[in-house]
């Protein structure tokens, strides 16, 4: 496997000058009718000099391969002068963002959802990335989706059904990114290419089961708040006959601390408002 060797050649402004005095000769040649030398000339100024000018735009490289073999990367920015023999291949060093497209698979209790992630990621061997892979660009999509695949088949998308679950897909948002950053350096190494970010951008219960996992959340947000409330409900109501006991003001034989225990009940867990009913006579008559 091919590794990235930096080189540096030299400026492009001395060919220049030299590519236009060849010009100039060839034509001063020309004109005076020494017409095998004004094509000797011409035929290195077109085919030795000019070849060899290369502009590097910046945060972009050029990958220079001379008969088959790998000699050296141009990473600086300029204008220079190589063997023009060699084979230039154009490598942007920016940062790339991937909009990754909805895929949907199955989490790890095997419901199905719909996943995405936002990538950003940049070539740092252009070595790696043209010798390595057959198109790097392509091989980042493919292996991008397949660590989205894996990730989500690793985890459950909520604790609903694996309350045990320490870590979610919904619930640990940051931890399953840097669990994704990860492993995408991990598939991506071998192009040469390092992920400076993932983010999962969408993630939600696939449509055919969406609307009964939403009952189901509903229906756990309701038992949750139903059991704070009878449990606040039974304190109350305990703290109430102990006070009325200590200070003495009623006693309450078994029958009538039931009645009590089920009317502060009513009042306290029902939904509506209660309507009092005056009781002028005794529990007995």
């Amino acid at each position: 496997m091919e590794t990235e060797k930096t080189t540096n050649p030299p400026s492009g402004y001395g060919a220049l000058i030299l590519s236009l005095l060849l010009a100039a000769v060839a034509i001063y040649l020309g004109m005076n009718r020494y017409i095998t030398a004004c094509i000797l000339v011409s035929i290195i100024d077109i085919a030795l000099v000019l070849p060899g000018l290369t502009i590097v735009n910046p945060n972009e490289s050029k990958v220079l391969t001379l008969f088959g073999k790998y000699v050296g990367t141009v990473k600086k920015d300029g204008f220079f002068w190589v063997n023009p023999f060699t084979v230039k291949k154009n490598i942007s060093l920016k940062a790339y963002n991937l909009n990754g497209q909805q895929l949907k698979v199955n989490d790890k209790l095997g419901n199905p959802i719909e996943i995405a992630a936002v990538i950003v990621w940049q070539v740092t061997d252009t070595a790696k990335a043209v010798f390595s892979v057959e198109n790097y660009l392509q091989y980042v999509n493919i292996q991008s989706e397949a660590a989205v695949r894996h990730l989500a088949n690793s985890f459950a998308y909520d604790n609903l059904e694996d309350e045990s679950a320490a870590l979610t897909l919904r619930g640990g948002a940051e931890q399953v990114s840097e669990m994704l950053e990860q492993e995408l350096n991990e598939r991506l190494e071998r192009a040469g290419i390092q992920v400076l970010e993932a983010r999962i951008s969408h993630l939600a219960y696939a449509p055919e089961i969406a609307n009964a996992m939403l009952q189901r959340q509903q229906a756990s947000a309701i038992i949750a708040a139903r059991k704070q409330i009878v449990e606040g409900a039974v304190g109350m109501v305990e703290m109430a006959l102990s006070r009325l006991s200590e200070k003495n003001i009623v006693e309450f034989d078994e029958e009538r601390k039931a009645a009590m225990v089920s009317n502060l009940l009513v009042v306290l867990c029902g939904e509506r408002a209660v309507s009092p009913v005056v009781n002028t006579g005794t529990l007995y008559h």
